[in-house]
């Protein structure tokens, strides 16, 4: 009997919201490739234990362009249904006058940058009718901006929306799902304690969101109830 189970791949999967989802995809039986930073004992290699070897840890940092290839050449034998990139950092709220420049970088680097070069890097894993996500944020959305606050991060995911868009026009035949998700204001160590959701409460959304769109070319940018965010 032919093996059709779906894999997905989940890049920055250690806590809170890429532990949820590594957890949600083995809950709907798909295999599950989770990666972390270094070697430390996280939430996920306890997952991975009582996955039944259906999740596999690997180690990522991805801002450092030879591990992500590294990776690539790891994994060039699976095919992935499911590419997600969830990594993303904060550095407190600040003014954008009062940021120092390296922390601009980091942020920079860490939110917009290198989830693109993922993309780019290992687009080639997934299937023609498989889907490539980012998590995103509706922070990120120009047109919700009317409270200001948060610039450096807001700023961070405004640019990696614009260059996810840049990615889509670039491969406008290509026939995989493209998609930009906002997960809902969610406690999480991003979100704060005083956030409108749990994880439990926002990943099964982002999961049934993302299942939705399955097999509709193009990029979306989506909440975790899969409705539209502006961008």
């Amino acid at each position: 009997m032919t093996d059709t189970r779906k894999t997905a791949l989940i890049i920055g999967a250690s806590r809170t919201l890429g532990l949820g989802l590594a957890a949600e995809y083995l809950r709907l039986g798909w295999d599950v490739i989770g990666t972390v930073r270094g070697s430390r004992h996280t939430g996920l290699h306890d997952l991975a234990e009582a996955s039944g070897g259906r999740l596999t840890i690997e180690s990522l940092e991805m801002t450092e362009p030879e591990q992500i290839s590294a990776l690539r050449d790891r994994l060039a034998q699976r095919t992935l249904d499911l590419l997600f990139v969830n990594a993303a950092i904060t550095r407190g709220d600040l003014p954008i006058g009062e940021v120092p420049t390296d922390m601009f970088a980091e942020v920079m680097i860490t939110n917009a940058l290198s989830p693109m070069r993922v993309v780019e890097s290992l687009r080639p894993l997934v299937a023609s009718t498989g889907t490539i996500g980012i998590m995103s944020s509706d922070q990120g959305s120009i047109a919700l901006n009317t409270e200001g606050g948060q610039d450096l991060y807001r700023a961070s995911k405004s640019a990696l929306n614009q260059l996810m868009r840049s990615y889509a026009a670039r491969n406008a035949e290509d026939t995989r799902t493209l998609l930009l998700i906002d997960p809902g204001w969610v406690r999480t160590e991003l979100g704060g304690p005083d956030a409108d959701l749990s994880v439990e409460e926002s990943i099964p959304g982002v999961a049934e969101t993302i299942a939705g769109q399955r097999g509709k070319p193009g990029l979306h940018f989506l909440d975790y109830q899969g409705q539209a965010v502006p961008w």
